[in-house]
Formats: C-alpha cells, structure tokens, sequence
C-alpha cells in the first residue's frame, strides 16, 4: 500500500476512537437558541463539513484549452492539396 492510503487509514481509525471516546452531552450555544447535543455530533459534523470544505479547496481547477475543443481531423490528402505543387515536388 502507499503511504497515502496508510495516512488515511491510520487518520480514519484517530477519529472514530477520538468520537467514541467524547459521547457526553454538552450545552452547544446557537444563535438564536441553545440545546443539549452530544460531543459525538458536533465534533463529527465539524470534521464533516472540514473534509469537504478541504476537497473544495485542494481539487484542481478545470481549465479550458484549445486542445479540449472537439474539431475534425484533417484527412491526409487534405493536407496534400493545400501545399503547392512546387512544395510538392521538392518533397519527393
């Protein structure tokens, strides 16, 4: 395996046990209101929304080129009748 996969997989289990652990209820303040939510939900929503906040801004950007844009191929004999029959000759 590579050392990516590695990385991730030794990172996914530190965050499920590090989840497990914090299950207790803390007084979680809103703007408007304030409840009682469990450790395990607001910590795996910020690592949520922190993975994909992460995937957003680390993803390359797709750039448009004039090699992407579909065209025809020119056909080889094509190509002979455009050059000039001087060309031509001094080619053979």
């Amino acid at each position: 395996m590579r050392a990516k996969t590695i990385f991730i997989i030794v990172f996914t289990v530190l965050i499920t046990v590090f989840l497990m652990i914090n299950t207790d209820q803390v007084s979680f303040d809103f703007i408007f209101a304030e409840a009682q939510v469990s450790k395990l939900l607001v910590i795996g929503v910020c690592t949520f929304i922190g993975f994909i906040l992460g995937y957003m801004a680390g993803r390359p950007k797709v750039t448009i080129s004039t090699y992407d844009k579909e065209s025809p191929q020119e056909i080889p004999e094509d190509r002979k009748k455009s050059i000039s029959d001087e060309d031509r000759d001094y080619i053979n």
